[in-house]
């Protein structure tokens, strides 16, 4: 079988469904991965996550690499070994984390120089170390070190990240033959940059389709833009890619931004927030996100979503949340972040049935007509 396998599309738009082969196992699209930072989800254990039925999860190859650093996790057998987790690692290349990073960064030719946030050391990242660190890791997917600008920036900066970008990917490529051809068995995804300017991201597309990578990242989107300009330039970008790769958006988490990606075409997603969220004490519903913590869920004794079939709705009343939440117990935030990856797991497998029966346009109307009952409160 290919590595990526497109299983079936939704004939009413560009929404499928498919199935990669990794390293650590099958993983079906459209796919959420929950975001594990520091090699754990917060708040959130393995076999919880195990439990919900997550093929994959994300760790962020920047913050590892700091803390505890390639020396701990390459003794301990790559990731896997070292969190214990049996099934797939996608791994960002830090990029992002330097973008992040502005005041304390340098960005050349080269690769980028940056200053660790937590203890101001100096370090230097180029496209190939990125690789040696997540070949390292183990990683099942990792991802080719990128220059990502945010909303707002003039094209000339734009036009240099992009380049810079381009010369990356192809020395990724190239260090990454190297590592597979010595036996690591991960695969490089490039990824799409372009900022907001249509001609830029159509360049960059046809340099991503020509790299050959098994799979393609769509970048440089949810940098501060207005939802209306994410969606636009998320539907031209998906468009422009193969359609024999699969696709992955980096950083949304809410159900409208799944539900508007998985309708343009992409395949896989990752974000903190519904984790974040539940650690502060918001939980989704299927009529829109609640707040627990609010003093009308101190008499209630319902579930957070009656319509919810996972342990934490079986088990626990709002009330009881609440008082969690109010006391500042910890197992308020494990709580409610199990319900809230719950929901975007079963989220994506309901949008995976839609697309079988070729119907996905309507669930999703459907889905966020009623998800947007609840006034979001």
């Amino acid at each position: 079988m290919d590595f990526f396998t497109v299983h079936h599309s939704d004939p009413s738009c560009p929404a499928r469904t498919g199935v990669l082969e990794l390293p650590h196992g099958e993983l079906h699209t459209p796919v959420f991965m929950p975001v594990g930072t520091n090699g754990t989800v917060k708040a959130v254990s393995k076999d919880d996550l195990k439990e919900i039925g997550f093929e994959i999860i994300l760790a962020n190859t920047y913050h590892l690499y700091l803390r505890p650093g390639t020396a701990v996790i390459g003794a301990a057998g790559g990731l896997h070994g070292f969190t214990g987790w049996g099934r797939n690692f996608l791994t960002d290349s830090g990029g992002y984390q330097v973008f992040s990073l502005a005041p304390f960064r340098k960005i050349g030719v080269e690769g980028a120089e940056f200053r660790s946030h937590i203890d101001g050391s100096g370090h230097f990242l180029s496209p190939e170390k990125a690789v040696d660190i997540q070949t390292i890791l183990g990683s099942d997917i990792q991802m080719q070190l990128d220059y990502c600008t945010g909303y707002g920036v003039s094209r000339q900066e734009a036009e240099t990240a992009l380049d810079i970008t381009g010369r990356w990917l192809s020395r990724a490529c190239a260090h990454w033959t190297e590592k597979r051809d010595l036996g690591y068995g991960g695969k490089l995804f490039a990824i799409m940059q372009g900022n907001f300017f249509k001609d830029l991201r159509e360049r960059s597309a046809l340099e991503c389709a020509a790299a050959d990578t098994p799979g393609i990242a769509i970048g440089g989107l949810s940098v501060g833009e207005p939802a209306e300009v994410f969606f636009e330039y998320l539907d031209l970008s998906a468009a422009l890619l193969p359609k024999n790769k699969p696709r992955y958006v980096m950083g949304i988490g809410t159900p409208e931004y799944i539900l508007g990606a998985i309708r343009a075409g992409v395949d896989m997603f990752d974000c903190v927030v519904p984790t974040r969220e539940g650690r502060n004490g918001r939980a989704y519903t299927r009529r829109g996100p609640v707040s627990i913590k609010k003093a009308k869920n101190a008499m209630n004794f319902s579930p957070i979503d009656e319509e919810c079939g996972c342990k934490v709705c079986r088990t626990y009343s709002r009330a009881y949340l609440r008082h969690l939440f109010k006391t500042q117990e910890i197992l308020c935030s494990m709580l409610l972040s199990y319900h809230n990856l719950y929901f975007l797991h079963n989220l994506t497998g309901m949008a995976r049935e839609a697309i079988t029966k070729d119907c996905f346009p309507g669930f999703m109307k459907e889905f966020l007509s009623k998800y947007s009952e609840g006034g979001h409160d």
